[in-house]
């Protein structure tokens, strides 16, 4: 019994002291340059998304620009309860961003279709000519994609319309940059035609990385293309949709990109095509209203990290993948 108390001590004094003597391990040079090199970038994110938070003060006063905080009145929740109360053209602003959103989410799949077909091109040179054309668009600024637009669509002198012209000379010309009754679907094809090819590059990557052993063992089975494709592409590729598609519902209130509806904007379109980011643009640089701007801003940040949450638990449950 004494030799196996010893025994018993000595192995716990053997287990006990390198755990006491190891020392921690210290950074490498390479690791050091590799954290220099994000504090540029971190320093970036802290000043344009986080110190300007330190404005929402404006909100609940009655702010005048060169005023200070201290002779400011306090006003409490007034600019929230005007935006519900007073202005019906904020009920409108919110109607056109979440059916502009909504009209997006349900063209999300589109690039990974794009995707699948692409990797399905047996021809490696016009494979490579499609997704290197298709990519180029998200390269463009949103005034050159305007141009392009206008080019095309113009109702005075673009090409369809000519076409149109030369085809059926009494034919007045289709005004599809100031249809008001197609803008929400017409905004969404124009950001699709721009970073649909971008986007598929993510699900292309995805695509590349499944085991080529499940295709032969599929086409060994019997398997035909497209039974490939559904059973082993799209599971593959659903974990990469179902992220991007939490983090596109994480900008419903966004719309689609402030520039775009900043170009494509006109007096035609107005009602239908102002969205969250473009009233707060108007109602505070032009209208000089920074309290009433600033409140809008605050509702879309808690509305979008409410429904960025929301989605999260949905998928969760649903499919088991979530990234908050």
């Amino acid at each position: 019994m004494h030799f196996v108390a010893s025994r018993k001590k000595a192995d716990a004094s053997l287990a006990i002291a390198p755990f006491g003597s190891r020392r921690k391990r210290r950074m490498s040079s390479f690791e050091i340059s590799l954290l220099l090199m994000a504090i540029p970038f971190f320093a970036f994110i802290v000043l344009f998304n986080y110190v300007p938070l330190v404005g929402w003060w404006m909100a609940f006063f009655r702010y005048t620009p060169g005023v200070p905080l201290a002779r400011s009145a306090f006003v409490g929740l007034k600019y929230f309860n005007a935006l519900f109360t007073y202005t019906s053209e904020f009920k409108q602003v919110m109607i056109n961003t979440f059916a502009i959103s909504l009209i997006g989410i349900a063209m999300s799949p589109f690039p990974a279709f794009f995707a699948i077909v692409l990797t399905e091109i047996r021809y490696e040179r016009l494979r490579k000519f499609v997704q290197v054309s298709s990519s180029l668009p998200n390269f463009m600024s949103w005034v050159i994609v305007y141009s392009v637009a206008f080019s095309f669509f113009a109702i005075d002198d673009g090409l369809i319309n000519n076409v149109l012209r030369a085809v059926a000379p009494n034919a007045t010309g289709w005004n599809v940059l100031g249809n008001k009754n197609i803008v929400w679907v017409f905004q969404n094809l124009v950001l699709m035609w721009k970073g649909a090819g971008w986007t598929a590059i993510i699900y292309i990557a995805t695509i590349a990385g499944i085991d080529p052993e499940l295709f032969e063992a599929a086409s060994v089975d019997g398997a035909s293309r497209f039974q490939r494709i559904m059973h082993i592409t799209v599971p593959s590729i659903l974990p990469t949709f179902t992220v991007l598609l939490l983090l596109n519902i994480g900008w419903m209130l966004s719309g689609t990109t402030f520039e775009q509806i900043f170009v494509f904007h006109n007096s035609l379109v107005h009602d239908r095509i102002q969205t969250i980011d473009y009233y707060v643009y108007t109602t505070g640089l032009r209208q000089l209203n920074f309290s009433l701007a600033t409140a809008v801003g605050i509702f879309k940040t808690v509305i979008s990290v409410v429904l960025l949450s929301f989605a999260g638990i949905v998928s969760k449950r649903l499919v088991g993948r979530a990234i908050i």
